[in-house]
């Protein structure tokens, strides 16, 4: 049986429940073998799978797909085998005074069957990584990835039905329909990485069978630049991450507050950089395509609709070489003088254009950020430390890095998720762990209670240890 058949999605639950059921607490050397499949799959398949995405993208960078993909899914097995024994056992926890000589500890115990929707644009880390999480807390897997990328997810629906069983860990490939049926099953946890739209959809779904939901959205992360900061260094930590995918990253830099004073120098130096990176874009590898053609249109006319209004756009065009929607190879572009009518700063841009906005003052810079929906990440480049803790402590976002982009994702120990409209839950390492688990409260009373000298019939004595109770809160 391979998981990519048309498997009536109940009956494949079915399974997965049935097999959880008779063995609802795996061992730990079974959820070790869980993963050891796990990183041979990646590591047996890193080019085929490699060449998958880059087939799907139309041409997706072999270094990113390793930096952005590879690295990380391995990182987060080897760090999940290290820690995970200490993460599945029973913890002692402080037992309140009054209950003693009892004690307290917290179980984490499996779930049963968890869902993973995944998306596109990173399809390789973004279903595996939290497959990771689920399998090593015990819990049965079916995984939905994105029909924008189908070889990919072919190959991986493929891949994983070679190396699991189908009620162990299963793939279910198809289009946005079997999406929205395999959303509504009454999976023991839903996870669902895409755009705050869908996800809207996806909790609405989930809600009718009381499913609790991670959801990993998106929305437009902002990059303050303070007075302090090197300028060519910035722009060239910026260029890096807001090119890398060629913007399609749901933590990549959306727009960037910049002194007003220094706008323009900002602009030169995010050029220069550029350029620096990717002297050509015609057949260079390392340069990654739109995914599709519907994607390229919305991203140019983003790029249109912003100079119909009034925008600057910076077309920058290394080597020369004329427009590419043909290789949907997009030219990254700053937009100077944007403003909120314009769509560019209304929707998650998901592309290599990047809006630029002069600021008078920190505090107007953070209450620009802070007027608009909470974002999944937020960038913070100077030298200033006061400015720095402002920033930290007066804006809200689902994470942070200081002095560069995107790699607050790539730490084990950091908890990486949304807030508001970028999403709820969080996971990576052990946060992953505890969001597929249930923390199970374990109260163990011991020979010696003493509470029976609360028990009916109340009197005089009740009354005397009630007294006493209340004296030492």
């Amino acid at each position: 049986m391979t998981a990519s058949l048309p498997l009536d999605l109940h009956a494949l639950f079915a399974l997965q429940q049935q097999a959880f059921a008779a063995q609802s607490f795996p061992p730990e050397a079974v959820r070790r073998d869980r993963l050891d499949r796990l990183q041979r799959l990646v590591e047996e398949h890193e080019l085929q799978i490699s060449d998958a995405i880059s087939a799907d993208f139309g041409n997706r960078s072999h270094h990113e797909t390793a930096i952005g993909e590879v690295i990380i899914v391995l990182a987060a097995l080897a760090h999940t085998r290290s820690h995970l024994r200490r993460w599945m056992k029973r913890r002692s926890v402080r037992t309140s005074f009054h209950s003693l000589p009892g004690s307290s500890s917290i179980l984490p115990q499996p779930l049963g069957v968890a869902g993973i929707v995944s998306p596109w644009n990173y399809p390789l880390q973004l279903a595996l990584v939290p497959a990771i999480a689920a399998l090593a807390a015990g819990n049965r897997v079916m995984l939905k990835p994105s029909e924008l990328t189908p070889r990919f997810s072919q190959l991986l629906a493929d891949l994983v039905a070679q190396r699991f069983s189908v009620d162990e860990f299963t793939v279910v490939t198809g289009d946005a329909d079997v999406g929205r049926a395999f959303v509504q099953l009454p999976f023991n946890h839903l996870f669902f990485t895409g755009s705050t739209a869908v996800g809207r959809q996806v909790a609405l779904a989930a809600a009718a069978n009381l499913t609790p939901v991670t959801l990993e959205l998106g929305g437009k992360s902002p990059a303050i630049v303070d007075d302090s900061a090197d300028l060519l260094d910035t722009a060239r930590k910026l260029a890096a991450g807001k090119l890398f995918n060629a913007g399609q990253t749901c933590i990549a830099p959306d727009y960037v507050l910049v002194p007003a004073a220094r706008t323009q120098d900002f602009a030169q130096a995010y050029t220069q950089a550029v350029e620096e990176m990717y002297p050509t874009l015609e057949g260079n590898a390392d340069y990654t395509s739109i995914v599709n053609d519907r994607h390229f249109a919305r991203l140019q006319a983003l790029a249109d609709d912003a100079r119909s209004r009034g925008a600057q756009v910076q077309v920058i065009n290394p080597g020369g070489a004329a427009h590419d929607p043909a290789g949907r190879r997009m030219r990254p572009s700053l937009l100077l003088g944007v403003d909120d009518a314009m769509a560019v700063m209304q929707e998650e841009i998901f592309g290599p254009l990047l809006p630029v906005m002069g600021y008078g003052s920190l505090d107007e810079a953070i209450a620009f950020v802070n007027a608009r929906a909470r974002p999944l990440a937020l960038y913070w480049f100077g030298r200033d430390r006061g400015n720095r803790e402002r920033v930290l402590r007066e804006t809200v976002s689902g994470g942070v890095t200081v002095n560069d982009v995107l790699l607050h994702i790539a730490q084990e120990n950091l908890p990486f998720g949304g807030v508001g409209d970028s999403g709820s839950g969080a996971y990576h390492g052990e946060y992953g762990f505890r969001i597929f688990s249930k923390e199970k409260p374990v109260f163990e009373q011991s020979r010696l209670a003493g509470t029976w000298l609360l028990r009916p019939p109340y009197g005089k004595l009740a009354n005397s240890v009630i007294r006493t109770l209340r004296r030492l809160l």
